[in-house]
Order: structure tokens, then sequence, then C-alpha cells
């Protein structure tokens, strides 16, 4: 296996073995498996006309279940795009016609975003190759492992920990 973690590992024990750099074994493993699994995700969502943010609102309003429709703030919370990315997002979607913008009926201040008929066709075909993409990119990996990795990323994420940030943390 041609592995380019381990030998930036061998390199480090050899000019720095003063230094504990196990951590880059798996940092730098999770940015390469990162890069390469958004390149082929990206290629799948194309293949809808989508980007991997328009295809995150569009599984965001999927996903609420009818009639699909949320506020942008809660589109914003439920899906993996930043507040500002959302509605720049929307404009584009809503140019495609893929959602559109109306007043709330609790409240015509507010704004409501509703997924189309053409939005949720678009997003149920994508959803069907995204999954099938993802599944090939796990495929080295048997249910328990796959169950395991989740574990383990999930109490990586756990929100509010501090990430070591503050000290000054280095890349590979």
């Amino acid at each position: 296996m041609n592995d380019p973690v381990e030998l930036i590992l061998k390199q480090w024990g050899q000019e720095r073995p003063d230094l504990d750099v196990s951590p880059m074994a798996v940092i730098g493993r999770l940015a390469r498996v990162v890069k390469r699994f958004d390149e082929r995700l990206s290629r799948s969502f194309a293949e809808h006309g989508l980007d991997s943010a328009s295809f995150d609102v569009l599984a965001a309003l999927r996903r609420s279940g009818p009639p699909f429709v949320l506020s942008p703030k809660d589109l914003s919370g439920s899906s993996m795009v930043t507040t500002s990315a959302t509605a720049q997002r929307l404009n584009k979607l809503e140019n495609e016609g893929l959602v559109r913008r109306a007043s709330s009926v609790v409240d015509g201040r507010k704004k409501q975003v509703q997924l189309t008929e053409k939005g949720k066709g678009i997003i149920d075909g994508a959803l069907s190759t995204h999954l099938q993409t993802e599944h090939a990119l796990l495929r080295n990996l048997d249910g328990a492992e796959r169950q395991m990795l989740a574990t383990l990323l999930a109490k990586l994420d756990v929100e509010g920990e501090s990430d070591g940030l503050e000290k000054g943390v280095n890349s590979l």
C-alpha cells in the first residue's frame, strides 16, 4: 500500500524523534479521505445539476416532510450550509424553479421556503445517486466497521469541545 502519511510520519520520526507525531496518522488520513470523498460526491451531485450546498438545502427541505417548507433560519440550522450561503443558494435554487419563497401563513413578515415538485424530483434522484456513491466509498468497511467509525467520528465532532486551536495547532 502506497501510504504518503506513513512516509510523513517516518520522516518526522527521524527528524524530530522528540515529538509525538501520532495525531498526524489520524488527521492526515482524515484530510486525504475527506478530499477524495468530496471530489467524488461533487461529481455525483453534478450529475443532477447540483453542488453540495444546493444538495444540502434541497435535502433539508425534502427530509422535513410534507409540505416540505422551512424558514430560512430553520433551513440553515438543518442543513450543512451557513446562513449567508443559504441565502445565495436559495436565490439560485429559486431561479432554477427548485424552491419557492413566500410569506409565512402564520406571520406574513417572515419568509418560508418550499420545495417545488421539480425540486422534489431533482433531490429524490440526487439522493439515490448520492447514497450509491457513499456505499461505494465505504465498500471496504463492513457494517460493524462503519458503525465503529461513525461512533469514533461522532466522538471527535462533539459540539462545544475545545479543538486545541487556542494553543496553535500546526498542519502536516
